[in-house]
């Protein structure tokens, strides 16, 4: 039996004011291929409360449509309890976050990320303002 090989690494991404939708499948893909890992799980979590990862057709009208839809889940401008305690004008970026989830797991077949042929991995950032997001990824599995 091969050992087990688990790789850490960082991705630091810059997103605008939120919602806003960044493609990270390639950093994904270039980390597996430096891991040399064949086959495994790699893992990804958005370091923050205001963000949040998942997969989608990296395509204008599904990003646009995806942005539409978390608005429409928890809007801006409502009443949020956060907006008593801190005036800071995002309230509805914690909910849409927490409802979109911060982390992803994923699987590793072949030195390949498996996904499906329209499928991308995202980072969103829900926040009021510019983010510098970070993105902490665990890569687990064997080699060849």
């Amino acid at each position: 039996m091969k050992p087990a090989i688990i790789f850490f690494h960082t991705i630091d991404v810059r997103l605008n004011t939120g919602p806003d939708i960044c493609d990270i499948t390639p950093q994904l893909t270039h980390l597996i291929r430096e891991s040399k890992i064949e086959n495994g799980h790699l893992s990804a979590t958005m370091v923050g409360s205001t963000g949040s990862l998942t997969t989608i057709e990296y395509e204008r009208g599904v990003v646009e449509d995806l942005k539409r839809a978390i608005n429409q889940l928890a809007p801006p401008g409502l009443e949020y309890e956060h907006e008593k305690a801190w005036h800071d004008g995002n309230g509805h970026s914690h909910v849409q976050a927490a409802l979109m989830g911060p982390s992803i797991a994923l699987q590793i077949r072949g030195g390949r990320l498996k996904t499906g042929t329209w499928q991308q991995v995202v980072a969103i950032n829900h926040d009021n303002r510019a983010r510098k997001r970070s993105i902490e990824v665990t890569i687990t599995g064997t080699s060849s």
